[in-house]
């Protein structure tokens, strides 16, 4: 297996893998054989699902956008026949991500249905240790996969893209359909979720960045995976070196760091050691979740039982139907009368006289009252 190859040379195999090459070009970057990469990519992925189990517990993340990859082992889902193994067809990669560090939670791999989609909601689950703000797409499994994992009393929201089908080919999946004017919709599915930050945008360009560091899944090209082991293996080195090693731009640290799950830049070294010596570790058990701290105004409720907030309208809400008010009798208003001025300019100072005390009320001045 690769504990023949000096540690130089499964440093250039790690570091081939993990910038997108595929086996053929590792093996000639690296000058060994292609099985021999073959066999040290598989060892890398097992470390590398270890390594995130281990690392990967106790998160507090508040806000969660989750999505999917296509991809495909074998050959695409078109093209499969009845005397193909189960495996072959399309493999969607299932990725949750936090919003603020952008650390990959966990990732599943498998059908695009709601088996994977509950696999894939539990496993995320168990990972996080506060109630996340959740937003999806509009792929309807999640709904009950979401309900099932974390309750309704989650805030979760789905960004239900509108494409146009016209001049649309159902069985190509290269390029982009065309976009409707009003392309984003987006809907509450439980709790009472923020709407006005309510998006898919950083799960979205984050799976730009895994098509880049994952021949498996570019499109148009030869990298493909032939068998299913390979694929998620070759996906759970990819999401770890990013998690530890890739430094997001906006952030200028890495997801690690950001997530305080490490403290420091993992280097290729550190990482190749961590991949080689991972011990088996088995995925984390769920535990209870408290609430998090609204960011807009609240209050806590008492007994820990989480904060009664201030919840308005949003931009991106579906409006609601406009209510005529119901009309009105008019109010007479009483026209004020002019005083007549006197046609020689002066003031009748003899007109005044003043006003009784209110019927009820004790004089103070006795003396004042009119006799």
């Amino acid at each position: 297996m690769g504990a023949s190859l000096d540690g130089s040379k499964r440093l250039r195999v790690l570091s081939a893998l993990v910038d997108g090459n595929s086996e053929r070009a590792t093996a000639r970057i690296a000058g060994v054989d292609r099985e021999t990469v073959g066999r040290l990519s598989l060892q890398f992925g097992t470390g590398a699902v270890h390594l995130h189990n281990g690392l990967a517990r106790h998160l507090a993340a508040s806000l969660i956008q989750v999505d999917e990859i296509w991809s495909y082992v074998g050959k695409k889902q078109k093209r499969v026949t009845p005397e193909d193994p189960p495996y072959v067809g399309e493999a969607y990669t299932f990725v949750a991500m936090s919003a603020t560090s952008r650390f990959v939670i966990g990732w599943h791999v498998g059908k695009r249905n709601e088996e994977s989609a509950r696999a894939f909601m539990e496993d995320v689950r168990a990972r996080l240790c506060v109630m996340p703000s959740i937003v999806s797409d509009g792929f309807a499994p999640y709904i009950a996969a979401v309900g099932a994992s974390f309750g309704p009393g989650v805030d979760y929201a789905q960004t239900v893209k509108n494409y146009s089908r016209k001049g649309r080919r159902d069985d190509d999946h290269r390029y982009e359909p065309a976009r409707e004017a009003h392309f984003v919709t987006k809907r509450a599915i439980f709790g009472a979720p923020d709407l006005e930050t309510a998006s898919t945008a950083y799960m979205e360009r984050q799976n730009g960045t895994m098509r880049h560091h994952i021949g498996r899944m570019r499109r148009l090209s030869y990298a493909f995976s032939k068998r299913p082991e390979n694929h998620r293996a070759a996906v759970s080195l990819a999401y770890v070196h990013y998690n530890m090693c890739h430094i997001v731009s906006t952030l200028r640290t890495t997801p690690g760091m950001a997530a305080h799950v490490t403290d420091h830049l993992w280097e290729m070294e550190e990482l190749l050691d961590a991949l080689m010596t991972a011990k088996p570790c088995d995925p984390p058990a769920k535990e209870a979740l408290r609430h998090r701290e609204p960011e807009g105004p609240a209050r806590e409720l008492p007994g820990g039982r989480g904060f009664l907030r201030l919840v308005g309208g949003s931009k991106g809400a579906e409006p609601r139907p406009h209510v005529e008010p119901p009309p009105v009798a008019p109010v007479p208003v009483a026209i004020p009368v002019a005083p007549v001025a006197d046609p020689t300019g002066q003031l009748d100072l003899f007109s005044w006289q003043p006003k009784p005390p209110p019927k009820g009320q004790l004089s103070l001045f006795p003396d004042d009252e009119p006799r």
